[in-house]
């Protein structure tokens, strides 16, 4: 149903819902899959629902948002008070309030407030409204600072809010709840909490599109979700100083000069959000190897993904399109850059066309000079996860989304995975015709995925017969024509992998409890089995683990009358976050393991207590 409908103010959506009698609560489900079905007409900034042949729903959208619950109208006899209009607004995608840079210019949503945060020195930048009166730090006036008591207000919010949706699961989380989540976020947002905000908004979109079978829904996406929030939620009211503002993150990126910068294009890949955005990247370099990004990331789907390559780059008055940055070159005077790399585009920035290099010319051959497990490392521990390697083709291997090539990288055998699934743009395509190119070598670009075993997401590649020449395997299609002919050169075959922990077996649990919630581990018995096999392998922290949830699962009281009493879901998201927390960290230091990085394991930080 989102299809054609305005993003609408996670606000808005809270209030709609809220003004429903209880009566109408228990119909707002069958309400929103009842306007699945109904055609959509747009109007400048009006978009009209048919409800039946004579009831119009009108959402009033200027600027390209609904912001206001008056802005939801219907025409049937019981509005304002109806179904219609609060299934309107839980059906239609969740507004992400806009980050912005410098002057005002937009930034990619996610990468401020959900994923990004300033440095100790400039988190203050944007990190809320300024405090009422009475309302101030609890620390001393030498002491770090605080939480503030709006703060721990709302994220006690934030983590009931969650609680409820984890123990629904996405099955069973409805329009109330996905409401009451997002009055949590906006109230959070108001306290000067983006980044938990962002996050539970990101919970919210992941449930619809589990709820709605939308083919880009991702399970792995609504857990990261689902962790970022619980975690930010249950650190903010005991954090303090550089800690605490981390947690908070920010609505404005600071962006500072950086004078005069001749840089070289690497790579442009596309980006498509679960929360509704769409664009593309192109990835830069200047001569000492640091890498600069320039983004075009507004709300769209596939479409603008795969037409954003072809816009050009706001950047001072140069024509260049991302597609063609990404082999071509610039020279910026002024520059401004955010902590994260992304340049600027103030009115005092000007930028010209430069010529370029190839990936095996300086500067850029530089990138791939860095030792693998220097570059693993560098991601895990919060560096940039890009990877530039040079790997040569040894097969295929089946995986539970698909096939994965495999390839010998200095003595290492990794998995390439398509960067992404969804069927508009080429990556999985181009990945398949790649399996075709055994034996090949060919110098990449992908991203670090932690896995247990040496493992990336394969982002841009030189060209299968003309090394001079790169792919973007996001944007640009492969064709047959493009592979070496003849008898593919030898290559050894892969050793047999080697026996991997099956931390698999508390990862299932913790999907299976995002997914189908609370009941689907209640009554599923002690599972003594999978118990035994992780203390086998020195698991016995994730035995614990898989323990302890199961029993918070199952944990009812029941009241004099012996009738069951609700269920205490605080502490069964307590139980999962620590089993999400444990596995993330696990999965990180086997990925460092594997990669050779050398990483010291940090499993004792990872219980939640």
């Amino acid at each position: 149903m989102s299809q054609g409908l305005p993003p609408v103010a996670p606000s808005v959506t809270a209030e709609l819902v809220g003004a429903l009698t209880p009566r109408l609560r228990k119909r707002l489900d069958a309400g929103v899959s009842k306007l699945a079905g109904r055609p959509v007409v747009r109007d400048g900034d009006t978009v009209r629902i048919a409800v039946d042949d004579t009831t119009d729903l009108e959402l009033h959208a200027p600027g390209g948002t609904v912001t206001s619950a008056d802005a939801v109208r219907c025409g049937c006899l019981l509005a304002p008070d109806c179904l219609h209009r609060a299934a309107a607004a839980s059906a239609a995608p969740v507004a992400v309030p806009e980050a912005t840079g410098e002057e005002g210019t937009a930034e990619e949503p996610g990468a401020t407030a959900a994923a990004e945060s300033a440095p100790a020195g400039d988190a203050a930048v944007g990190s809320g409204p300024a405090r009422a009166p009475g309302d101030g730090a609890a620390a001393g006036p030498a002491g770090p600072e605080a939480a503030t008591p709006g703060q721990r207000a709302a994220a006690q919010d934030l983590r009931h809010a969650t609680a409820a949706v984890l123990e629904a699961g996405a099955d069973g989380a409805g329009a109330v709840l996905q409401a009451e989540l997002l009055r949590a976020a906006h109230t959070a947002r108001l306290a000067g909490l983006p980044r938990a905000a962002a996050a539970a908004v990101s919970v919210v979109t992941a449930v619809r599109a589990a709820r709605s079978a939308d083919p880009a829904y991702r399970l792995a996406d609504l857990v990261a979700a689902l962790h970022e929030v619980l975690t930010v939620a249950h650190l903010v009211p005991h954090a303090t100083g550089a800690e605490l503002a981390a947690l908070r993150g920010t609505v404005r990126q600071p962006y500072t000069p950086d004078g005069s910068l001749r840089l070289y294009g690497v790579f442009s890949e596309p980006v498509l959000t679960a929360t509704g955005y769409a664009g593309a990247v192109t990835w830069t370099a200047d001569a000492q190897g640091r890498l600069y990004s320039v983004s075009d990331v507004a709300p769209g789907g596939a479409g603008r993904a795969m037409g954003a390559a072809d816009r050009t780059v706001r950047i001072g008055d140069t024509a260049l399109t991302h597609r063609a940055l990404a082999r071509a070159g610039l020279a910026v005077s002024g520059a401004t850059v955010s902590p994260t790399g992304r340049l600027g585009a103030g009115a005092a920035v000007r930028a010209v066309r430069a010529s370029g290099a190839a990936w095996s010319e300086p500067p850029l051959a530089g990138l791939w000079a860095v030792p693998v497990a220097d570059q693993v490392g560098r991601a895990l521990d919060g560096g940039h996860d890009l990877l530039f390697l040079d790997v040569t083709l040894v097969g295929t291997v089946r995986e539970a989304v698909g096939e994965a090539l495999l390839a010998e990288c200095g003595g290492l055998t990794l998995r390439l995975a398509a960067a992404h699934d969804h069927p508009a743009l080429p990556d999985r395509d181009n990945l398949r015709l790649l399996a075709a190119a055994r034996g090949s070598r060919l110098r990449i670009v992908a991203r670090l995925a932690p896995a247990a075993h040496p493992r990336a997401l394969l982002l841009a590649a030189g060209h299968p017969t003309d090394p001079d020449t790169r792919v973007d395997l996001g944007l640009d299609r492969l064709l047959h024509a493009d592979l070496p002919t003849g008898p593919p050169p030898a290559a050894g075959a892969p050793g047999p992998a080697p026996e991997e922990a099956p931390l698999h077996l508390l990862h299932r649990r913790i999907q299976q409890s995002a997914s189908g919630g609370r009941r689907v581990l209640a009554f599923s018995g002690g599972d003594t089995a999978d118990l035994r096999r992780l203390r086998r392998h020195g698991l016995a922290t994730a035995a614990d683990l898989v323990d302890a949830l199961h029993s918070a699962a199952a944990d009812r009281a029941r009241d004099p009358f012996g009738r069951l009493l609700p269920a205490d879901r605080d502490r069964f998201a307590r139980r999962w976050l620590a089993a999400a927390r444990y596995a993330e960290e696990v999965d990180r230091a086997l990925c460092a393991a594997a990669w050779g990085a050398g990483r010291r394991s940090p499993v004792s930080a990872a219980r939640t207590h």
